[in-house]
């Protein structure tokens, strides 16, 4: 056996052969010495361990600006209107240049919500085969729903929710928790994304838990029907969030490996990747998990006011659907098309809420192709709480409350009155009602007027009892 047969390999060896240097050195040594001693050719070995070499990731490139274009459904009707255009076209032209995006839509609600490139509020994106997670946002499932509560009192249902509802940070205390069901639980932890047990716990902690924000609990009547409502607005609370995060976890690995140049709130999951099928299965049980959460306040609410309850019916507005091979993720937006989930089984209906002091409105989605099949979720902003409430100059929060929600009961669960969630921090409710039937977005089939609702807040329970509206 000659001397180049016997010789031992070395690390100049793996790098002359194209091996870049790391931990993996001493194994790919070790086996190749193994078949140098058993009599492998050196060509043999390189050729065999040429396999460990790593290929070089594929760089995707960004659209051209301008490239891939975006429909507009909002008319601007003065001048601070037309700031928040500006602002809202300059980021969805940023969101525009990423590789899988393949068009987008803004509502009349369309406001920014995060530093450009960041997908805005009411704003829609369609991707091919990628699950963006910053495009839902870590308020996953951000969704509306619906009882029909029949002949029963607005006010007692009001004072029956603000006795069984929950707001603010955090979950239940032991003792006062709704039940999750096993089965459900299960699930999640077969799931990848949800089978960590503080996402366990928190789908525990959370349910009968509605968060802080601009989430509420609302009662009014049926125009149509002169009935009772009861609405409900939260989303999927800590678990959504915990999800949210291990998804742009994998999303960012996957972008800094193939896309660097993509902005990071913008990356994705490739779709049919075993992490994208593992994603998009968690989202469906975040989904679910959302919708029982749902339920759970509602059927406690009307068990404590001795109510019956009629039909009942959800939808979601931060979310992500597939049709095709497309990913349509909706920051905002209501899905309007048939058959947009397998549990939409309202006729076609999805709820819009406008503002506390004002209906909500009861739609018939278009499936509009100006908007990728989508309507708006509410009323939106055209400037940021910090200048709203410059804006109210040395009215109160108190007496702006009183002044802009005469006559209903509006209570903030658990402190002061939150200013920025006032009617005046939101668009004209008469405009995005009057751009909804312009664009053809939907079809409105009926509204809810308020009598009351809960909202969150901060410091002592509080609420402002008004005449109502019955």
């Amino acid at each position: 056996m000659d001397d180049l047969r016997i010789s031992q390999l070395t690390g100049s060896d793996l790098k002359a052969w194209g091996h870049q240097p790391g931990p993996q050195f001493p194994e790919l040594l070790s086996r190749g010495n193994e078949m140098l001693a058993a009599g492998e050719s050196r060509d043999a070995i390189r050729e065999v361990l040429a396999r460990e070499i790593p290929v070089p990731p594929v760089h995707i490139a960004l659209h051209e600006a301008g490239a891939v274009p975006f429909h507009e459904n909002l008319t601007p009707a003065d001048a601070d209107e037309a700031a928040n255009l500006d602002k809202v076209r300059e980021t969805m032209r940023a969101v525009m240049r990423t590789p899988t995006v393949v068009g987008g839509a803004i509502m009349p609600d369309a406001c920014p919500a995060g530093p450009v490139g960041t997908i805005p509020v009411g704003g829609v994106v369609a991707a091919k085969n990628a699950i963006h997670p910053g495009m839902h946002s870590a308020d996953i499932c951000c969704s509306l729903m619906m009882s029909d509560l029949g002949d029963a009192d607005p006010a007692e249902v009001l004072d029956a929710a603000a006795e069984v509802t929950h707001f603010g940070p955090g979950g239940r205390p032991q003792g006062n928790r709704f039940t999750v069901s096993l089965d459900l639980l299960d699930a999640f932890r077969a799931n990848p994304f949800l089978s960590n047990a503080k996402i366990i716990r928190a789908a525990q902690e959370h349910m009968g838990t509605q968060g802080d924000g601009n989430h509420f609990l609302f009662v009014g009547r049926s125009r149509a029907t002169g009935r009772t409502a009861l609405v409900t607005h939260h989303g999927s609370r800590g678990p959504g969030a915990k999800l949210y995060k291990a998804g742009m976890e994998v999303a960012e690995a996957h972008r800094r490996k193939h896309s660097p140049a993509t902005l990071k709130q913008n990356a994705w999951i490739p779709a049919d990747s075993a992490e994208g099928e593992a994603y998009w299965e968690a989202l469906q049980l975040i989904r679910k998990w959302t919708k029982t959460n749902h339920n759970s306040i509602h059927q406690a609410t009307m068990e404590r006011a001795s109510a019956s309850a009629g039909e009942r019916f959800w939808n979601e507005h931060n979310f992500v659907f597939r049709r095709g091979d497309i990913y349509l993720h909706g920051k905002g937006a209501t899905p309007g098309w048939e058959g947009f989930a397998p549990d939409a089984d309202a006729g076609g209906r999805t709820i819009i809420p406008l503002n506390m002091a004002e209906p909500v409105l009861i739609v018939r989605g278009t499936d509009a192709p100006n908007a990728w099949g989508f309507s708006p979720h509410g009323a939106g902003r055209n400037w940021s709480r910090t200048e709203h409430m410059r804006r109210l100059g040395t009215k109160t929060p108190d007496q702006a409350l009183a002044e802009e929600t005469e006559g209903l009961d509006i209570r903030f669960h658990a402190g002061k009155v939150d200013a920025s969630e006032l009617p005046s921090s939101y668009k004209p409710a008469a405009a995005v009602t009057a751009q909804i039937e312009a664009f053809g977005l939907a079809e409105i089939v009926d509204q809810i007027d308020p009598y009351g609702c809960i909202m969150a807040g901060e410091l002592p329970r509080f609420h402002r009892k008004g005449r109502g509206r019955r």
